[in-house]
């Protein structure tokens, strides 16, 4: 059964075979073990160190203690029940220093990752670079620097060498925009920069990173292991069409500037210039590096963005100004819900996103990289959690996904964000995305509701037909949103 039942309500939904079900984590989020077994120290050591840029003041230091529970967390991901375990490298643990010298019992943990998945019939995707620069380097200019770009290939290389003959996938950068924009532009995450021209900069070396690391890697990998990379985009809603070019205009400096040089080798027109990196850091090969053929693109979709046209001093609740576009106003519409984020819950947007992506990229094979939300989650009296908003969430953007695939987008897998509670970056342990609940307290991990849901999907390759819709009344849109060219 498939689609819709027999009297049209929603059905099961299958997908295709071997679609890849899996699930998702970083290393600094996870691992603690931050000054243990040679490990260097990362610009997130530094920065959540810091008083005041850390709620709660929190770190990573023991975070989940993965590092000490690797077999606990392997046997977690075996009860999951996925195909695929998405996991990053944390290059400080590797090359402390950012180059040169090579720590082994830190290659050695990863190793043993890898092979203890491998054991578990699970297939490795892993990471190379997720927010955690050597600090070492950092000081030296970080990614406002060309020579990082460089050590950046180098360090890919060593570990193509190392696992690449075990793992399945690589991802070469997650969410460079952030590291580019909340680590230099705003300062809300490490190295804490607030400097346009430093931003601009690390926006073109980290993509020059990428290029020349899918380059190294695959000098380096046997046979033909794919390469990608892992974007985080957001569609971008005008109000009306008043606001459409407005809204053109946040994409590229939010989803096209990424976009454009990966696939097309081009920055785009409709951005700033003080966002986009100047001609004199662009050397003539450069752009034709960045827009290597992928193997795939991944995609972490989570919400999308609205926008108006509006006064910046007569906003409404929940409105700000968009940075850089005086009279361009960001709102959140009052009948969809949102998480405790404060992000909006919109399945439809990862439909509009994957089929925008496919389009752009035909034939290009599209994985969901990271997909979730964060809630209040607690443990009752009974030992359950009951995150019915989570299980929520992730039908309704599994149905996007299923749509999509039935409309011919070349979607292969999805991985869920995340495995379990962690460190949420600059929010320390005050939001929980994971689908095994963390108690940092005593490190148990307990499986929420959603994990028993996501693993029914994942074994069956089956999104069973909703039972009863857990988002609150009232949550449909009103009218049809513009979307701008993504």
């Amino acid at each position: 059964m498939n689609g819709t039942s027999g009297d049209g309500a929603p059905g099961p939904r299958r997908f295709p075979p071997g679609f890849v079900w899996g699930a998702s984590t970083s290393a600094y989020q996870i691992e603690g073990a931050a000054a243990e077994d040679g490990r260097g120290r990362s610009i997130w050591d530094t920065f959540s160190h810091t008083p005041g840029k850390v709620r709660g003041g929190d770190t990573g230091d023991t975070a989940c203690d993965s590092y000490h529970r690797l077999d606990e967390d392997l046997r977690l991901l075996g009860e999951l029940g996925v195909g695929a375990y998405r996991f990053s490298v944390a290059w400080p643990r590797v090359q402390p220093g950012g180059s040169g010298r090579v720590n082994q019992l830190g290659l050695d943990y990863y190793r043993g990752l890898v092979e203890g998945l491998r054991e578990r019939g699970i297939a490795p995707v892993a990471t190379v670079y997720h927010w955690e620069l050597p600090q070492a380097l950092e000081d030296r200019g970080g990614w406002a620097e060309r020579d990082t770009a460089w050590r950046f290939a180098e360090y890919a290389q060593l570990l193509a060498n190392a696992l690449g003959d075990q793992v399945a996938m690589w991802i070469t950068l997650n969410e460079p925009k952030q590291a580019a924009h909340q680590g230099y532009r705003t300062g809300t995450h490490a190295p804490g920069k607030t400097d346009y021209a430093l931003a601009a900069a690390a926006t073109h070396h980290l993509l020059l990173a990428h290029g020349l690391a899918v380059e190294a890697m695959r000098g380096a990998l046997p046979g033909r292991v794919p390469v990608g990379i892992a974007l985080d985009v957001h569609p971008v809603r005008a109000a009306n069409e008043d606001a459409l070019e407005a809204a053109a205009a946040v994409d590229a400096e939010h989803n096209r500037i990424f976009l454009e040089p990966v696939l097309h080798g081009s920055y785009p027109d409709a951005a700033r210039a003080e966002l986009l990196p100047p001609a004199e850091l662009i050397e003539p090969d450069d752009m034709a590096a960045i827009c290597a053929p992928l193997d795939f693109l991944g995609l972490n979709y989570y919400c999308p963005y609205y926008v108006r046209l509006g006064d910046w001093d007569d906003l409404r609740l929940g409105e700000s100004p968009q940075p850089g576009h005086p009279g361009v106003v960001n709102y959140v519409p009052p009948e969809l819900p949102r998480t405790n984020m404060g992000w909006i819950v919109e399945p439809e947007g990862l439909y509009d996103t994957l089929r925008a992506l496919d389009r752009e990229a035909p034939r290009l094979p599209l994985y969901i990289t990271e997909n979730g939300c964060a809630a209040d989650d607690y443990v009752t009296p009974e030992g359950e959690i009951n995150d019915f908003e989570r299980v929520d969430y992730l039908h309704g953007h599994l149905d996007a996904a299923w749509r999509a695939i039935q409309d011919g987008v070349n979607l292969a897998g999805y991985f869920v964000w995340s495995l379990m509670d962690n460190f949420e970056w600059a929010r320390g342990y005050q939001r929980r995305f994971g689908v095994y609940f963390v108690d940092f307290s005593t490190q148990r991990r307990l499986p929420k509701r959603s994990a028993a849901f996501y693993s029914r999907v994942a074994r069956h390759n089956v999104l069973p037909a909703p039972e009863v819709s857990l988002a609150p009344r009232g949550t449909e849109p009103r009218g049809e949103p513009q979307v701008s060219p993504t």
